[in-house]
């Protein structure tokens, strides 16, 4: 029992980071129908951003996040701009795919250049310590990354629950004709909701390398898990992403526990398999356009 309570415990904390990771995916793809493959190098680039700030700065890698955050913003904003908007909207799922994933791949090759393929890990002075509590032990940087994920998964919450950018995104989700009708600007809440998105996706990044070794070939993995996680949620449902996030890190976390952790990644295909049958919209997702 103790050995459960321990991986369960484990599986909470990493399913935190996983849904911030996944977040702003779920957003992209509400606001723009973009399927953004380049986000997991985006969390790469906010892991390597951090780990120069720690570095050559002595930047805090959870502090680092204030400037890693709107750096990368804009840099989505860019992105937005130069490669997603001249795409017809009929053809811009399919047509997103190949363009985030070629912007993937340009920022892996500056990425491979500025600091080789050489795997980095940021390591502050508290990297190994750990709490025990009630007998269980947990290292401070999960339990760090884990705040730092809800604090700004609620944030987002907040941002598109009460305010008029919010209200916006969400009548752009449910009814992109109806929101322009009343004046909503759909271009400008597309270019400021991507930035957003790939945001998201640095945040996490920062606190992604002080967990687990990093290189620019990182992002291949990342980028499986975070669709799986998005498809299983529900696409577009940022609350399906959460739940959907929990479950897989709970579950991988008792795979490797129980079994081997070589055979954990698989956690994500069976799970994502086991649901679909039964649901194929993903848990919290709808059979037609939904919302956030």
């Amino acid at each position: 029992m103790r050995l459960f309570v321990q991986a369960v415990i484990l599986g909470l904390l990493a399913g935190g980071v996983y849904a911030l990771m996944a977040s702003g995916l779920t957003l992209a793809f509400g606001i723009m129908r973009v399927i953004n493959v380049a986000q997991g190098v985006m969390i790469i680039l906010g892991a390597y951003v951090s780990y120069t700030l720690f570095t050559h700065f002595g930047v805090d890698p959870f502090l680092s996040v204030l400037f890693v955050v709107p750096v990368v913003f804009v840099l989505g904003v860019v992105i937005e701009l130069v490669f997603i908007r001249p795409l017809r909207p009929s053809e811009r799922e399919e047509l997103s795919l190949l363009v985030t994933w070629a912007v993937a791949l340009g920022i892996e090759g500056v990425l491979g250049l500025v600091y080789s393929t050489t795997y980095r890990s940021t390591i502050p002075s508290y990297a190994n310590a750990a709490w025990r509590i009630g007998g269980f032990a947990v290292l401070q940087v999960q339990v760090y990354a884990f705040g730092l994920s809800v604090v700004i998964l609620a944030v987002l919450g907040v941002v598109l629950a009460k305010t008029r950018f919010g209200r916006a995104v969400r009548g752009t989700v449910q009814n992109p004709a109806s929101a322009a009708l009343l004046g909503v600007d759909e271009r400008k809440v597309a270019a400021i909701g991507f930035g957003l998105s790939v945001a998201t996706a640095a945040a996490a990044g920062a606190v992604y390398g002080v967990v687990t070794p990093f290189n620019p070939g990182s992002h291949y993995d990342l980028i499986s898990l975070l669709l799986t996680i998005i498809v299983l949620g529900g696409m577009g449902s940022l609350p399906g992403t959460v739940v959907a996030a929990v479950l897989m890190g709970v579950s991988q976390a008792l795979l490797a526990t129980y079994i081997s952790p070589t055979s954990a990644k698989l956690t994500f295909f069976i799970l994502l398999i086991g649901i679909l049958v039964v649901r194929p919209q993903g848990l919290f997702g709808a059979v037609e356009r939904g919302k956030l």
